[in-house]
């Protein structure tokens, strides 16, 4: 492995962090309100899971009657 001088270093992490593309402020609303959105839509999915769920169990242990 070589040495890297300290300022060496510095200047090659200045020009890797010039080489990043970042996303501008409407991508960035755009994939939040697609997370939220695809989280609600999870959250619903798993809560209808669970009371069907918990349905059939309280059916088969007679305790729902």
């Amino acid at each position: 492995m070589a040495n890297t001088s300290p300022a060496q270093f510095v200047r090659q992490v200045r020009q890797e962090i010039s080489k990043i593309s970042w996303a501008t402020r409407r991508e960035t609303g755009t994939a939040t309100l697609t997370v939220f959105v695809m989280v609600t839509i999870a959250a619903l999915f798993f809560l209808l899971v669970d009371m069907v769920l918990s349905s059939g169990v309280q059916f088969v242990l007679g305790i729902g009657s």
